[in-house]
C-alpha cells in the first residue's frame, strides 16, 4: 500500500498545484482555464449520467441516492456541482492547500461535501456509483497504479469519467508552449512527456478490468472557447465501466 502511493502523487506536483489553492476559485486566477472548462466537461458528465441511469434528463438532481468521488479535486470546481445534481461526494486531493480551500469554499456555498488530503489507494472506502478525475493522470509518477486504484473505488454498475490531455505536437503548442506563456496557465504546471494519448490510457484501463464506452475530444477556439469535439488532438474526455 505504501509503496504504490508512493508510486502514485508526486510530491512537486502536488506542492505546485498547493501553491494555486489560494486563488482556485478567482475565474481571472491561475486557474482562470480550468474556470473555462468546467462548463463543458459538466456537460458531458451530465450527457454521461442520463445515458447511464436513464431517467429524467431535465432532472435537476440525478446523482440523488448515488455516491461520487472526485479524485484530483482541487479546490472542488467539478466536486460541488456534483454535489449539487445531488451525489454524496468525496473529494480527495494530494495539496492540503487545496482541500483547506475547498472546505472554506463549499461551507461559503452551504454544501455538505468531505474533503480529504489523502492517496487514493489510501482511502478505505469503495463502491462509487460515479468516480472522476479531471486533468489529473498526466500528473501521477505512476499512471498504472493510479488507474488501478480508481477502478478499486468503482461500484460493479459504476460510471468512471476521465479526462486529460493527449500527446501530440499540437497539445505542446498550445498546453505549454502558448498557454503556459500567454495562455493563462502557470508555468510548469505541464510536462508534456507525461502527456498520455487516448490509445494509451484505453490499455491502462483495459488492465484494470475497465472497458471505454464513450470518449471525445475537447478543442478550443480563440472566438468561441472550449469545446466537444471529434477532434483529440489537444484534450479528450472518456467514459468507461467495469467489463462485464
Amino acid at each position: 500500500m505504501t509503496d504504490m502511493t508512493t508510486a502514485t502523487i508526486d510530491p512537486k506536483e502536488a506542492a505546485h498545484f498547493g501553491t494555486m489553492a489560494a486563488d482556485w476559485w478567482d475565474p481571472t486566477g491561475s486557474s482562470a482555464m480550468l474556470h473555462k472548462l468546467n462548463p463543458v466537461r459538466l456537460r458531458y458528465i451530465r450527457n454521461a449520467i442520463d445515458r447511464h441511469w436513464p431517467g429524467d434528463a431535465q432532472a435537476f438532481r440525478p446523482l440523488t441516492g448515488k455516491r461520487a468521488l472526485d479524485v484530483g479535486c482541487g479546490a472542488g470546481l467539478l466536486t460541488e456541482p456534483l454535489a449539487r445534481l445531488g451525489a454524496t461526494v468525496i473529494g480527495l486531493d494530494a495539496a492540503p492547500e487545496n482541500i483547506a480551500a475547498a472546505q472554506g469554499h463549499a461551507a461559503g456555498q452551504a454544501l455538505t461535501i468531505d474533503y480529504r488530503a489523502t492517496p487514493v489507494e489510501e482511502m478505505a472506502d469503495t463502491g462509487f456509483d460515479l468516480v472522476t478525475s479531471m486533468e489529473v493522470i498526466e500528473h501521477v509518477a505512476d499512471p498504472a497504479a493510479f488507474v488501478r486504484a480508481l477502478a478499486g473505488k468503482l461500484a460493479p454498475d459504476g460510471l468512471m469519467i476521465l479526462s486529460t490531455p493527449n500527446r501530440t505536437p499540437l497539445s505542446r503548442l498550445a498546453m505549454i508552449t502558448i498557454g503556459e506563456s500567454v495562455g493563462g496557465i502557470p508555468k510548469g504546471t505541464h510536462d508534456w512527456h507525461k502527456f498520455i494519448t487516448p490509445e494509451e490510457l484505453t490499455a491502462l484501463l483495459d488492465q484494470a478490468g475497465l472497458e471505454v464506452t464513450d470518449s471525445i475530444g475537447l478543442s478550443f477556439d480563440p472566438a468561441r472557447g472550449f469545446a466537444l469535439s471529434a477532434n483529440t488532438a489537444i484534450n479528450y474526455l472518456l467514459t468507461a465501466k467495469h467489463r462485464i
